[in-house]
């Protein structure tokens, strides 16, 4: 079922094998800017900056680029990363990107754990795009769980589906730990999730974090349950697949707005969908740098005229993963 689908890809439009090193460093450059304003509480000029960082740097990349969501549909700020903006030299392999500046605005705003840049690549036509899609509903999974997710889990009760993980990962219930993002909205899943005996991992923000401690082993995150954003969701899934992990997703419309621009739009909202449904193709680069500490990464430090990093790269073609630490010279 979680079988990996593979577009036919013709060799001159095949993602040469350094273009995760390539696109890392847009992650590099706005998880740098965005250190810059760590725990100064202005949340739309950190996004700004790392937004404009992001922009200049995915400008250098030899391909014919274009940005397939953006995040219009759920955050009224300008931004120069735009749905359908062309990225890179225009010269090399077509591809679609799906990018996130900044993942958990609130914890960098507030100077706390758990932010990240993030940035995806595929090939041209790969990846869906459920704009104007503002948010979906979302479980995710690691690889030893991926097999036994099955659609009916986002509809089953919270205790059903945790009772299917602890049976795959052998072990108890309240051994698990869920990742669920604290918003009203989920006030009712918490509970269910608690009378089940797991225990819960909230953060206020971090949707993509959240997804890639699920997916990937050893982060002591079990499973992702709750509403996120879409474009977010497109993201990790970009990350997800990587893994060999596993994601049910279906959109979630959190207003009658949002409701009636999806249907005009014709996007059906009562569909499961995986991995293979929202990224076709196994050429896939996923890439991640730490703004501040996290599980997973740590922050940037800067010093003077230098700052260092350190980046996650995900190959889904190759199942390779590889941790980057990175010293920069700064100028200007």
């Amino acid at each position: 079922q979680y079988s990996e689908t593979v577009m036919e890809i013709p060799q001159s439009q095949r993602l040469g094998p350094n273009t995760g090193l390539d696109l890392v460093r847009a992650t590099e450059a706005a998880a740098i800017a965005a250190a810059r304003l760590m725990g100064r509480g202005e949340i739309e000029e950190a996004d700004q900056a790392a937004a404009t960082a992001m922009a200049a740097a995915l400008a250098n990349l030899e391909i014919d680029g274009r940005l397939a969501m953006g995040e219009e549909a759920r955050e009224n700020i300008q931004t120069p990363i735009t749905r359908g903006m062309r990225v890179g030299t225009g010269n090399g392999p077509s591809a679609d990107l799906v990018v996130d500046p900044i993942d958990g605005r609130r914890q960098l705003a507030q100077g706390r754990a758990g932010a990240v840049s993030f940035a995806a690549i595929t090939n041209r036509g790969a990846l869906w795009a459920p704009y104007p899609a503002a948010y979906m509903e979302k479980i995710v999974v690691g690889p030893e769980v991926a097999p036994y997710l099955v659609p009916e889990c986002l509809d089953a009760p919270a205790g059903w589906t945790l009772a299917l993980v602890a049976r795959a990962t052998r072990r108890n219930v309240r051994d698990l730990v869920v990742f669920v993002l604290d918003r009203p909205r989920h006030a009712h899943l918490i509970e269910e999730i608690r009378a089940a005996g797991a225990r819960v991992m909230l953060a206020d923000d971090g949707d993509i974090y959240g997804a890639l401690l699920a997916a990937m082993p050893g982060t002591n995150v079990d499973i992702l349950m709750g509403i996120g954003g879409a474009p977010e969701g497109v993201l990790a899934a970009c990350a997800i697949k990587s893994l060999g992990g596993a994601m049910l997703a279906r959109l979630a419309p959190q207003s009658e707005t949002e409701r009636a621009e999806i249907m005009r739009a014709g996007l059906d909202t009562k569909r499961i969908l995986t991995c293979d449904d929202i990224v076709s193709s196994n050429q896939i680069f996923f890439v991640a740098t730490g703004i501040t500490d996290n599980i997973l990464l740590r922050g940037v430090r800067l010093a003077g005229d230098r700052a260092e990093t350190n980046s996650l790269i995900l190959r889904c073609e190759t199942r390779t993963r590889r941790l980057i630490f990175a010293e920069h010279l700064l100028t200007g």
